[in-house]
C-alpha cells in the first residue's frame, strides 16, 4: 500500500495546486471586474457585485487548494495529521464532480486500508 500512499499524496498536492491556480485566476477576474467598475459609469453596481462574487469564490478555492496541498505533503511525510486532514478533505472532495469524487473515493480506499493504518500507528498516530 506504500506506493498507493505516495501516489495519493502526490494527487492531493496536484489537486491543491490546481485549486490554488484557479483561485489566483479568479482573483485576476475580480481585478478585471473592479477595473470595469472604475472605467464605466453605468455598470459600477454590476461590476462591484461581480467582483465580490469572484473574490468569495477565489478565497474558497485558495483555502481549499492550500489545505489539499498541505495535506498531501503531510501525507507523503507520513504525518498522522496528514492522514486525518486528507480523510476530512476527501469528504468535501466527493462533491466536486468528477475528479474530486474520484480522488475522494481513492483517498478512502487507501487511507482506510489496514496496511495504511498500520503505517500511521507505527509513526505515532
Amino acid at each position: 500500500m506504500r506506493p498507493h500512499l505516495d501516489l495519493l499524496g502526490i494527487l492531493q498536492m496536484v489537486w491543491g495546486a490546481i485549486g490554488l491556480l484557479l483561485g489566483v485566476t479568479i482573483l485576476l477576474l475580480a481585478m478585471g471586474a473592479v477595473a470595469i467598475g472604475f472605467t464605466s459609469t453605468d455598470d459600477r453596481l454590476a461590476a462591484g457585485i461581480t467582483a465580490i462574487g469572484f473574490v468569495v469564490f477565489a478565497v474558497a478555492l485558495l483555502a481549499g487548494g492550500g489545505a489539499n496541498a498541505w495535506a498531501g505533503r503531510a501525507l507523503r511525510r507520513e504525518q498522522p495529521a496528514g492522514r486525518t486532514a486528507v480523510l476530512w478533505l476527501a469528504v468535501l472532495n466527493l462533491f466536486v464532480l468528477p475528479f474530486g469524487t474520484a480522488l475522494g473515493i481513492y483517498a478512502f480506499w487507501v487511507l482506510l486500508h489496514n496496511e495504511t493504518r498500520a503505517v500511521f500507528v507505527s509513526t505515532g498516530g
